[in-house]
């Protein structure tokens, strides 16, 4: 093995140069997914170095979200998962007739089982954020704050937090952990007057904090998508605010509209 020194013939750590040959193994395929990677021990022995320096270069690998590990098992190249993909498109009457959400109408689109944990149900008061979308106070309970963890089969996929103005929700099903409308949230909301003319959506990747991490089981090195959602009615009020928070590697965005 060849050591490769970086401009100025300053050293990379020797963790680093192992993760390096690794991850290029990985880029260019010759390490499948699914493969698994040698032993620290073996590592150890082809690069001439200590295990402590071989494991780190396998941790820098999963942090980087390329390698698993499994405990007792080893460590493996990261196989590519089915996405949980949500369109624009996702709140259309036309799925109705299926009398299912949207997430799991697309759950079932992709073989999966889908199903939710409710978190919590609660009278909030609101980030700025929220109370901004929504023209309520930021001072006072005035949401109705929904929390809940998606899942496809055995995998939490998404925490999401939806926000209503408290003067809209009160005394009606949304109260309740199964909401008691054959189409759901939307269905209450719509025989409140407020039907989905529009919809707004900001979109951000980040990493997530840890209370998202244990929820959802989000492996090391894997980002989440963040999606602050607005419902707007016909009359151009802002009714409903969801923070849908993804893992990045079972969820995908798919949008398909007309340019303006």
């Amino acid at each position: 093995m060849v050591d490769h020194e970086e401009p100025g013939n300053v050293r990379r750590p020797p963790s680093k140069r192992i993760a390096d040959e690794l991850r290029q193994a990985i880029d260019s395929g010759d390490m499948a997914p699914g493969a698994k990677l040698p032993s620290e021990r073996d590592l150890a022995a082809q690069y001439g170095t200590a295990r402590n320096t071989a494991r780190e270069a396998v941790r820098i690998l999963i942090d980087a979200g390329l390698v698993i590990a499994e405990h007792g098992r080893g460590a493996y190249v990261r196989r590519p998962q089915t996405l949980i993909r949500l369109g624009n498109d996702r709140y259309s009457p036309k799925y109705r007739a299926t009398g299912l959400s949207p997430f799991l109408l697309e759950c079932a689109k992709q073989g999966k089982t889908g199903r939710f944990e409710v978190l919590g149900i609660e009278r909030a008061t609101p980030t700025i954020e929220v109370a901004n979308r929504l023209d309520v106070s930021d001072k006072t309970k005035s949401v109705l704050q929904r929390e809940n963890i998606f899942w496809a089969d055995d995998d939490p996929v998404q925490r999401v937090t939806t926000y209503i103005p408290w003067a809209i929700a009160k005394g009606t099903g949304l109260l309740q952990e199964e909401v008691p409308h054959q189409y759901g949230i939307h269905g209450v909301l719509e025989d409140q007057g407020h039907v989905m003319a529009r919809i707004r959506e900001e979109i951000n990747a980040r990493m997530p904090r840890a209370d998202e991490a244990r929820h959802m089981r989000v492996p090391p090195g894997v980002p989440v998508i963040d999606v602050l959602h607005t419902s707007v009615d016909e009359q151009g009020k802002a009714y409903e605010v969801t923070r849908f928070v993804m893992r990045a590697d079972m969820s995908g965005l798919l949008y398909d509209v007309p340019v303006e």
